[in-house]
């Protein structure tokens, strides 16, 4: 989605991630043959988390972003106890299948005293490439519904960070490693995603000269 193209690189103890548009990216795929599935456990599935944060070198980071699959399963408790000052993102569509879940997923915060910084709903609507009139292709107001429900839950507030619209060209550009971001920063799609990351961005010091807080395997 990013356009990598190089894998990952060995020195000696570490990994060098490869990069694509200045964006640093590990991701277990890179280690896979083909289109191979990933049938780990949870052991596994922590070991493998805790290796790209100990043995993969980042550098110096602004931002440490980790796409982690739905609910609140085996992944999402192994970062909670590696990195426990990361903040959570919840992503939602706007349907109320897919918000009950998003839902779950933030109030798990609440258990290992993390912070949701707010949510973001994906695929908010349609606007017609005729009349620009928008479509809830997919129902509305998910994002709303999970971002009050959370603030309910957690006893702080948790903001609806931004609905990005459905764009054929953001597939496309996932497609041919291009984000649309690049592509047409003019997109409406684009224009939201920005909104949201400087909105993200402007929130509190980067990680530049952080500690993760985990050592490389062997030292």
């Amino acid at each position: 989605m990013l356009g990598v193209q190089n894998p990952p690189t060995k020195v000696e103890d570490m990994i060098m991630p490869p990069s694509a548009h200045d964006v640093k990216v590990i991701s277990v795929g890179m280690f896979t043959a083909g289109n191979q599935p990933v049938v780990w456990r949870g052991p596994m599935l922590h070991r493998a988390l805790q290796q790209f944060l100990a043995d993969v070198y980042w550098g110096d980071l602004d931002v440490l972003l980790m796409d982690l699959p739905p609910g609140t399963g085996d992944i999402a408790i192994s970062v909670a106890q590696l990195l426990p000052s990361a903040e959570i993102l919840v992503v939602t569509t706007p349907q109320q299948a897919a918000a009950e879940v998003a839902e779950r997923a933030g109030a798990i915060a609440a258990q290992t005293h993390q912070q949701v910084v707010g949510v973001i709903e994906n695929m908010s609507y349609l606007a017609c490439p005729h009349c620009g009139e928008r479509q809830d292709i997919f129902g509305s107001g998910g994002g709303q519904t999970v971002a009050d429900a959370l603030t309910t839950t957690l006893g702080t507030r948790v903001p609806l960070l931004g609905q990005v619209e459905i764009d054929p060209r953001l597939r496309e550009g996932g497609d041919e490693g291009v984000p649309l971001v690049l592509s047409d920063p003019d997109a409406g799609a684009a224009k939201e995603l920005r909104t949201i990351a400087d909105t993200l961005g402007g929130r509190s010091r980067g990680l530049a000269g952080m500690s993760l807080g985990i050592s490389p395997k062997g030292r």
